[in-house]
């Protein structure tokens, strides 16, 4: 496949389109309103450079490109082995593409190479990775050891990858995602274009309502990425991508160790969380261990109706009949065995859920129906404002809202004595983007539980700036009406959403 373009003289700069777009109105007692005129197309402006801003625009039509040939190859060939890929990572516009995709404020690795201070000799410094990516050269530097804290207290293990490594890592995953996107199934949502944590909780809140679901299976693999098997990791790899120094490539970075307290460890299983290929390999490798199965056990082994969701490797599956439930978690627990994988014991349960599970419990003389936990809400059974139609209650699960509390606590603690419009300012912008992602419809009560408690830890931290005397909390409501957003809905209804999609 061809993977150079042409270049063009400068940028252009399409016209800008008329503000007033103009309105086509059904009522007659209101003529339609014409749309404003355009505004003329402008060149570039004199003195400014031109070089990087039109070198980048021709690297993205041209990356695009070149990716749209592979994608629609792969999509009209499922069984298609690509032979020759290679070309398409170490070609200079995808490392180039890559290299401005990446964090500009993210941490250095183990090379201490900073996003800005590579930038400084671009160019040179891109020429001789694609160089070295060309001949072999390459070679996967160790991932730095850092630790994040989960909602439970515990750390969470990342690895940092260096610079270079990064570049690489998200050049790859841009071209096998050409391939794959093509392949994964539309029940995965985790760590893929186009995709996010929302869309997979609309499909699990859409398959409640909509489908015949009474039991739910919630289940978690115990350490998925530290007991992913790389022999089968390489052998699924090897169903679409017969390049062998795309293979040798992955398996430099699946060896390239972890460097912790100036000691390099190896592994032999798994693969260090953090980098930018990590989330595609464990998408291909629970494509072929569980998606694939699973589509196949829900048409030939069950009777009744089976929803799944899987983002990353946390899944939901519902079903509505309960020995079809407990038929395929035995199944499941052999199928993960030959892959190297287990179902955490403690953290996979299977229980009643659904529209009849608070009157059949009632009747069992049994409480209310239990509850769990996906993507940062905790799921409940509840009824709509009439009293009678079946919904699920969306809430923010309670470890996460404490553990993002215990955070701003902390930080205001070490702003103390900072100008209170810049600590304001960074309060709307925590509160803002808390309500960004937990601001769903009937959630209400636990985000105005949020916004009390910031702005009681906020006149905490006033009041002990200085001895002098107390901030009234009168004061205290007026900073926060002025800084912080008001607790509502910052999205639609699933099904409303689901049908906008669809």
């Amino acid at each position: 496949m061809m993977n150079e373009h042409g270049k063009s003289d400068g940028p252009v700069v399409p016209a800008k389109p008329p503000n007033n777009g103009g309105d086509r109105r059904l009522d007659r007692r209101h003529p339609a309103v014409p749309p404003a005129e355009g505004a003329e197309g402008r060149g570039p402006a004199k003195g400014n450079p031109q070089e990087q801003t039109t070198l980048r625009a021709q690297d993205r039509d041209g990356v695009q490109q070149a990716l749209a040939r592979v994608r629609q190859a792969a999509k009209k060939d499922k069984k298609m082995r690509f032979t020759s890929l290679m070309h398409h990572v170490y070609n200079l516009s995808t490392l180039r593409e890559a290299y401005f995709g990446l964090k500009r404020d993210a941490v250095p690795g183990v090379d201490g190479q900073t996003w800005q201070s590579y930038g400084r000799d671009l160019e040179a410094n891109l020429r001789d990775l694609s160089g070295r990516l060309k001949r072999g050269a390459y070679r996967a530097k160790p991932a730095r050891r850092a630790y994040i804290p989960k909602a439970d207290g515990r750390q969470r293990p990342l690895g940092v990858t260096a610079l270079e490594d990064k570049i690489v890592q998200r050049a790859t995953t841009g071209v096998l995602n050409a391939i794959y996107e093509t392949d994964f199934l539309g029940f995965s949502y985790g760590f893929r274009p186009g995709r996010n944590p929302h869309r997979a909780l609309d499909a699990l809140y859409a398959g409640l309502l909509t489908r015949k679901v009474n039991w739910v299976l919630d289940a978690d693999i115990r350490g998925f990425f530290d007991a992913i098997d790389r022999g089968w990791l390489m052998k699924f790899v090897e169903h679409r991508v017969a390049d062998r120094r795309v293979g040798r490539l992955i398996r430099k970075w699946l060896n390239a160790g972890v460097l912790e307290d100036g000691v390099r460890t190896y592994s032999e299983t798994g693969t260090v969380q953090g980098g930018s290929i990590s989330p595609l390999l464990a998408n291909i490798y629970l494509h072929y261990a569980f998606d694939l199965w699973v589509q196949w056990w829900r048409k030939t082994r069950a009777t009744g109706d089976v929803i799944v969701v899987r983002y990353a490797d946390d899944f939901i599956v519902g079903f509505q009949h309960r020995r079809e439930a407990e038929a395929f978690l035995a199944a499941l627990r052999q199928r993960f065995a030959k892959f190297g994988l287990e179902l955490h014991p403690d953290k996979t349960r299977l229980i009643e859920f659904g529209p009849w599970a608070a009157l059949n419990r009632r009747k069992r003389g049994q409480g209310k129906p239990e509850t769990f936990d996906f993507l940062g809400f905790t799921h409940i059974c509840a009824k709509k404002r009439d009293g009678k139609n079946f919904t699920v209650l969306r809430q923010t699960m309670r470890k996460r809202l404490q553990a993002k509390l215990a955070e701003v606590k902390a930080e205001l603690k070490r702003r103390m004595h900072d100008p209170v419009p810049e600590v304001g300012r960074w309060l709307r912008s925590v509160v803002e983007g808390h309500f960004r992602y937990y601001a769903v419809p009937m959630n209400g009560q636990a985000l105005a539980v949020f916004r009390y408690r910031v702005v009681w830890h906020w006149h905490r931290a006033l009041c002990r700036r200085s001895q002098r005397g107390r901030v009234t909390w009168e004061r205290t409501l007026r900073l926060a009406a002025r800084y912080l957003p008001r607790a509502r809905p910052y999205h639609p209804y699933p099904l409303r959403r689901l049908g906008v999609v669809t």
